[in-house]
């Protein structure tokens, strides 16, 4: 069974550091206390909105403990592996228009 253990207050802090040092404007629907229902709304550089979700512990590999969030772009137009919430920022805001 999925569980969403690993997204922590600490996790979201690093995605929320994340995506306001890479220039985005995000908010998220205050969910933390329970990461199956949190949601974090992004606006990248292009105006394009953006959904961030944690992944579920069933998508997290051991081989990279730090990825645990997944950004669909739209209408789910462009959906991202599970990636770390460095990585998360970078992809929306280097994604080309």
């Amino acid at each position: 069974m999925a569980t969403f253990a690993h997204i922590t207050p600490a996790r979201c802090t690093q995605l929320n550091r994340a995506l306001t040092a890479a220039g985005l404007a995000w908010s998220d629907n205050g969910r933390q206390d329970d990461p199956q229902y949190l949601t974090y709304s992004v606006t990248d550089p292009h105006r394009r909105a953006w959904a961030v979700s944690p992944a579920t512990s069933n998508q997290i590999t051991p081989s990279r403990p730090a990825s645990l969030w997944q950004a669909m772009c739209g209408n789910a137009s462009h959906h991202s592996p599970v990636l770390s919430a460095r990585a998360v920022a970078a992809l929306m805001r280097e994604f080309p228009s």
